[in-house]
């Protein structure tokens, strides 16, 4: 393994990226191709995780979780995304919606709903993005109207990570169109509930263990209660979170490159071509370089985001270029590691054929790069 250590690690933090790194080479990786093949939810790896307190990284300790920090949890995930980018996915949406509970719920809120996300008896998902709009949020339509002691929400959501599977969701929605943005608000939606229909889970190129659906809400009615920061506040509850997930996806990418990047060294040291190991040959060995400096490089920047998120600090700009960064140097080191594997590297017995599958959705969630190039240059200056 490529081990990019880091002297500035805290005693905890080299405990939560060792134990990490555990389950994940041990419970997580043996099943993670099987699991590809089939689409399958990855319930008893999800159980694993619960286990050993990484529903509950971004949830406090007075609620069943671990109080982990921002840093902390990205290190998990790092080792998490270097066996199944997939099962990270599902560990990044799920903590980040407990952590938007977590910042704007009131105490009942956070009593009733965040201990059976810590133990991972409820997987979280966020309900924001729909079918004519991601990143442009302000286009975003779902409706909901005040009845009583209701809101009657109707609308719909796409690529909702977890939206199948979900115990509970934050949905985005409109509660006063002619407010502007500040007339959309969050509510916490229980899926078992009528009106909340699954209307497709879409087939993927990649991250089949992250089911990704269709979510239709039909007269679905959520109690007053479950208003999330204040009526109006829902821009604020989103775009609050969005830095974030951005070092999130940052962390997944990064170790999906990791893991490609060790894939294609092991591969160059074992596979011989001309009397020797093809390691040795000055073109492959230049590529290697490459991309061992582009993975350090990722590793590195996207450690100084998290650990100003902890700090803090208004890193808005530096959440934007670790996550295109991150994801935009994946894509290539794992284009570059099949492509050192030879015809070997598209098939399906070795892994670097889904790295490269895998990690190509991380240029496009969160922001596509084109909108992080945007943000970043709003911030030049």
């Amino acid at each position: 393994m490529t081990d990019i250590t880091n002297a500035f690690l805290t005693e905890q933090q080299t405990l939560i990226r060792d134990t990490a790194r555990r389950v994940a080479s041990e419970i997580v990786a043996p099943t993670a191709a099987d699991r590809d093949l089939h689409s399958a939810w990855p319930r008893n790896e999800l159980k694993a995780l619960a286990e050993l307190g990484f529903l509950g990284m971004l949830i406090p300790e007075e609620y069943g979780g671990t109080g982990a920090g921002v840093l902390d949890f990205c290190l998990a995930q790092h080792e998490i995304a270097a066996a199944d980018a997939g099962l990270a996915t599902i560990v990044h949406v799920h903590n980040f919606t407990a952590m938007s509970i977590v910042e704007h719920g009131t105490e009942e809120q956070k009593r009733r709903y965040l201990p059976a996300m810590a133990s991972g008896e409820s997987i979280g998902a966020f309900l924001l993005t729909e079918p004519h709009a991601g990143s442009d949020t302000a286009a975003l339509r779902t409706s909901a109207r005040r009845d009583g002691d209701h809101y009657v929400l109707n609308g719909a959501k796409q690529f909702i990570s977890n939206g199948s599977e979900a115990g509970v969701g934050v949905a985005f929605a409109i509660t006063d169109k002619a407010a502007g943005k500040k007339g959309a608000s969050t509510f916490i939606v229980d899926p078992k509930q009528p009106g909340y229909h699954v209307t497709r889970v879409e087939s993927k190129l990649g991250q089949h263990t992250a089911h990704t659906a269709q979510i239709e809400l039909d007269d679905y009615r959520v109690p007053a209660a479950n208003l999330l920061g204040g009526e109006g506040n829902g821009y604020r509850t989103v775009m609050g979170g969005l830095s974030d997930g951005r070092i999130g996806i940052a962390f997944i990418a990064a170790g999906v490159a990791r893991a490609a990047l060790d894939a294609a060294v092991k591969y160059a040291r074992e596979r011989e071509a001309y009397g020797a190991p093809i390691i040795k040959l000055q073109g492959v060995a230049f590529d290697l370089a490459d991309m061992a400096a582009q993975v350090d490089v990722a590793w590195q920047y996207c450690v100084h985001a998290a650990r100003l998120r902890d700090a803090g600090v208004d890193c808005i700009k530096e959440a934007s270029i670790a996550k295109l960064f991150a994801s935009e140097i994946a894509e290539r080191v794992c284009s570059d590691a099949l492509q050192i594997h030879g015809g070997y590297g598209y098939l399906t017995d070795f892994p670097v054929e889904r790295y490269l599958r895998d990690v190509r959705i991380c240029k496009i969630y969160e922001g596509t790069s084109h909108i992080q190039k945007l943000i970043i240059s709003r911030h030049l200056g």
